[in-house]
């Protein structure tokens, strides 16, 4: 359940000197005295001997240009890193002060900043707070709250991961397990994909939503479970790709909701399911393709393009969002691309604004999001540790690279706890969190490089240092060279509530040559290991395995090299 304390600052009823001037009362607040600002503080995630919170700011007396927020502990809880903000501690008492570029606190408006901490026995809330050295008075829960709070009374956890196991899908394990060494993961949990109409009751005899749900009832047992649950069936589905193009059309929204959405959700709210944790991933590479691969971008499609134009991406998102919401125990996150992506600066606040957009349509708000999840179904490494955008060899700076290309960020992680803040700062609820799809981000192997790579020149240090071995990071059919990632687990650093397998290790991302199907999906020469690219990808080669299968179906030799290259090792 997550955990908050409105702290609102004590009215001013203050004389200015000798003058007898009184501080000016809010005009919005009848009947009582000024409110200089609100102080939220939220425990996002707590585990035994740690803990993550969030604070919200708003201010509504006199615009600020810096700020300075205090409170003390009643126990022994220490920060031990944070963002957005610089925090400090000394004893019981923390003092965190705005960056750089986050001083700027305009009237009625919000900054936001984060920090995990340690703790042992309890982890109480603090009782009062300062902002620039003025008392606070504590909501004892009699006032007003601010709406986009989550209600704290409500049936939903904060994390629902934490402590809770994951649902093991019996069709991928026992592919799994018929590998050669395949049992040593045939038990991790993995994504169930819904990615046509017919796979709510089941392709081809196998399962279909609520077979997988009923199983997860057995399961559960007496705990708690997750289940993960890809929504994946858009309107012009996947406008940038060929291999995972959908059965929808551009301008099929109507069959988008009733067809798919509607089924979906009326499963989801029986209340036999009611004791589950479902998670829903929300349209995988939808929403940033309206911002890289539309208009006059040498990226753009024409498929993009006619999508950007009829809003259908942001309308079916908004409608999954709204719909799967309404059951309690469904928390819904939303494809957030990943570093490779969206970590350039025209690429980063634009595709946030687009998710805002999203979730505030057809009937939803930021309330039915829950958080987002980078890296789904990509080989992104979770975390680069030879090298950080703010090194510099000869004089050039890593960002110079080829291979970072003046991006601001190099891996997952730090990818994810940024993108984090900036969805924040766009207008989503100061507790969401986010995931990370570590299935095929391992990059281990012989090809694992053990340290930094030589000084000689920036792409020289970067190419010999970095764990990713694609040869372009906008690669990202079937790459040869890939390993498993981490294994799925809750809470494994700072504003992440769990890396996962949602892209079921082994399933191929498209076909190497053209398979004709009923399944909608066309070949795409990314998937190609002759293709020598296209603007998305440097114009390189794709870097994809020969001999593939469609997207979706079993690939036997994918499925082996990613053991062989598993980091952690298996």
């Amino acid at each position: 359940m997550t955990r908050t304390r409105t702290a609102m600052l004590a009215a001013l009823a203050l004389v200015a000197g000798a003058s007898g001037t009184a501080l000016a009362a809010d005009p919005g607040a009848i009947g009582t005295a000024a409110v200089p600002c609100t102080v939220d503080y939220k425990v996002q995630n707590q585990w035994d001997t740690g803990f993550t919170a969030a604070v919200t700011v708003t201010n509504q007396g006199a615009a600020k240009s810096n700020w300075s927020v205090k409170w003390s502990y009643a126990g022994n809880q220490k920060v031990t890193s944070g963002w957005n903000a610089r925090i400090s501690q000394s004893g019981a008492a923390v003092t965190a002060t705005n960056e750089t570029y986050n001083g700027t606190l305009s009237t009625r408006g919000s900054v936001s900043f984060g920090f995990q901490g340690s703790y042992s026995g309890t982890n109480t809330i603090p009782a009062t707070f300062t902002l620039d050295g003025v008392a606070c008075n504590v909501d004892d829960g009699s006032g007003p709250t601010d709406p986009t709070d989550p209600d704290p009374t409500g049936p939903k956890v904060d994390n629902p991961y934490s402590g809770a196991k994951v649902y093991v899908n019996p069709e991928w394990s026992a592919k799994a397990a018929a590998e050669p060494g395949g049992s040593r993961i045939a038990n991790q949990p993995t994504g169930v994909w819904l990615d046509r109409i017919a796979a709510i009751n089941g392709v081809n005899g196998g399962m279909g939503l609520r077979d997988h749900l009923d199983e997860a009832l057995t399961q559960k047992g007496s705990g708690e479970l997750v289940v993960q649950l890809v929504i994946y069936n858009l309107p012009g589905r996947d406008c940038a790709a060929l291999a995972s193009n959908g059965e929808l059309g551009p301008t099929e929204l109507g069959r988008y909701k009733t067809e798919y959405i509607d089924p979906i959700a009326a499963i989801l709210a029986d209340p036999k399911y009611a004791s589950l944790r479902i998670v829903t991933t929300i349209e995988i590479d939808s929403l940033p393709n309206l911002v890289t691969n539309t208009g006059s971008r040498p990226t753009a499609t024409p498929q993009c393009d006619v999508m950007k134009a009829n809003g259908n991406y942001q309308k079916g998102v908004g409608y999954a969002l709204g719909k799967l919401g309404d059951a309690p125990n469904v928390y819904n996150y939303i494809d957030a691309g990943h570093h490779g992506w969206i970590g350039w600066d025209d690429n980063f606040a634009a595709s946030a604004a687009v998710m805002k957009e999203a979730a505030t349509t057809e009937g939803a708000t930021v309330n039915d999001v829950h958080g987002f999840i980078a890296n789904t179904a990509n080989y992104s490494a979770l975390k680069e540790n030879n090298f950080t955008v703010n090194d510099t060899v000869g004089g050039k700076s890593v960002r110079e690279s080829k291979w970072v290309d003046w991006n601001r960020y190099t891996d997952e992680l730090s990818f994810a706890q940024g993108f984090r803040n900036q969805l924040v700062t766009t207008g989503f609820n100061s507790g969401i969190g986010m995931l990370i799809d570590t299935s095929r981000n391992g990059w281990g192997g012989t090809a694992r490089p053990a340290g930094p790579g030589a000084t000689t020149d920036v792409d020289t240090y970067v190419n010999g240092g970095r764990y990713d071995r694609r040869i372009h990071v906008g690669n990202w059919c079937n790459q040869s060279g890939a390993g498993l990632g981490e294994r799925p687990q809750a809470n494994p650093a700072a504003g992440i509530d769990a890396y996962v397998w949602i892209k079921p290790p082994g399933e191929s991302d498209g076909a190497s040559r053209e398979i004709p199907n009923d399944e909608g999906k066309g070949f795409d020469r990314m998937c190609d290991p002759t293709y020598t690219g296209n603007p998305r990808n440097g114009n390189n080669l794709s870097g994809a395995l020969p001999d593939a299968p469609l997207s979706g179906h079993w690939f036997s030799a994918q499925f082996q090299q990613l053991m062989r290259n598993a980091y952690p090792a298996l």
